[in-house]
C-alpha cells in the first residue's frame, strides 16, 4: 500500500499497553502530499529496530504494514530507512550561535539582572546548548532551544528598534532569553538518536517551564521579567500563567508572547533546511 511512497519521521514516541508490553506511536509526514499517517508498532516490532531510524526528519519507505480502520491508524512491520536527518547543529553553528546569545545578554545594562542572567547560562551552558525547544511544534532537535532563544531576541531587537521606544530592553531581553530557560529540565534528548521525550519528574515538581521561568525571576526580585514569562504563551488554555485577554495589561506582555510566537509558528523543526 505505501511501498513506494517516501515518508518523513515527525514524533516517535513510546508508551505502555494495557497488557504491560511497549508500544511505539510514529507520526510520518508523505513527502508527496504533506498528509499525515499515524502509525502504531508494537514491542515485538520495536525490538528490531535501532531506535535512530525513528529520529526526527529521517525519511523513511514503509516496507510492510497494514491500515486499521477502527483506530484510523496503521500497523507497521517493517521500516527501511532512506535517508538519515542530521541529529541538530554541527559544533561550530552551537558556537556561532551561542556566541550570538552571549552578545544579547551584553546588552542587559542592568548589572544585577545582567549578572543575573549571565550566571544561569554559565551554569548550564552544557544543558542549553544540546536541549530541544519543543518535542513536536518547533525546533525539536539538538540545539532547537538555543536557536530558537536567539531568534527571540533577534526580534525582539528588530522591534524595539523600530516600534518600542520606551520599553525597559533590559527587562525585553532578559525575558526573550529565560522565557523556556526551564525546558532543559522539562525535556530529555538522546544525543546518540535524537529522541525527545519528557524529562520524568519535572511536571510533577513544576507543571511547566513557564512556571519555572517566573518562579526564578521572582525568586531573584526581577518582577517585570516574570511577568512577561508568565504570558509568552498568551492563552491560559496555551499554558499561559497570566491570559492576555485580560485587561490593561502592560504592552510588553503582548510583545514577548508575539515574538515568542513567531519564532515557533515559523522554526524548523529539524536541521535539513541548515
Amino acid at each position: 500500500m505505501y511501498s513506494e511512497d517516501i515518508f518523513e519521521v515527525v514524533v516517535f514516541s513510546i508508551g505502555d499497553t494495557k497488557a504491560g508490553t511497549k508500544m511505539g506511536k510514529l507520526q510520518l509526514k508523505n513527502t508527496t502530499d504533506d498528509s499525515i499517517l499515524n502509525c502504531i508498532l508494537w514491542e515485538e516490532t520495536l525490538n528490531r529496530f535501532d531506535s535512530k531510524i525513528f529520529r526526527t526528519g529521517n525519511l523513511v519507505r514503509i516496507v510492510s504494514a497494514t491500515f486499521n480502520e477502527k483506530f484510523n491508524n496503521c500497523l507497521v512491520s517493517a521500516l527501511e530507512l532512506v535517508q538519515e536527518a542530521k541529529l541538530g547543529l554541527e559544533p561550530e553553528q552551537t558556537k556561532a550561535y551561542w556566541e550570538k546569545l552571549q552578545g544579547f545578554i551584553n546588552l542587559i545594562k542592568d548589572e544585577k539582572l545582567h549578572e543575573f542572567v549571565s550566571g544561569l547560562f554559565e551554569k548550564y551552558k552544557n544543558e542549553f546548548q544540546i536541549m530541544p525547544a519543543a518535542k513536536l511544534m518547533h525546533h525539536n532537535y539538538l540545539g532547537g532551544l538555543l536557536v530558537h532563544t536567539v531568534e527571540c531576541c533577534e526580534f525582539a531587537k528588530l522591534n524595539m528598534e523600530k516600534f518600542a521606544y520606551n520599553l525597559n530592553k533590559d527587562n525585553i531581553y532578559a525575558a526573550c532569553l529565560l522565557h523556556d530557560f526551564g525546558k532543559i529540565f522539562e525535556y530529555t534528548i538522546n544525543t546518540e538518536t535524537g529522541l525527545i521525550d519528557y524529562a520524568p519528574g519535572f511536571r510533577e515538581e513544576w507543571i511547566s517551564h513557564s512556571q519555572y521561568g517566573f518562579c526564578i525571576c521572582m525568586n531573584a526580585g526581577f518582577k517585570k521579567v516574570a511577568k512577561m514569562i508568565a504570558a509568552h504563551h498568551g492563552r491560559a488554555d496555551w499554558g499561559a500563567i497570566i491570559d492576555l485577554d485580560q485587561k490593561d495589561l502592560e504592552p510588553e506582555l503582548y510583545l514577548i508572547h508575539l515574538i515568542d510566537n513567531l519564532s515557533a509558528k515559523f522554526g524548523k523543526i529539524n536541521t535539513k533546511f541548515f
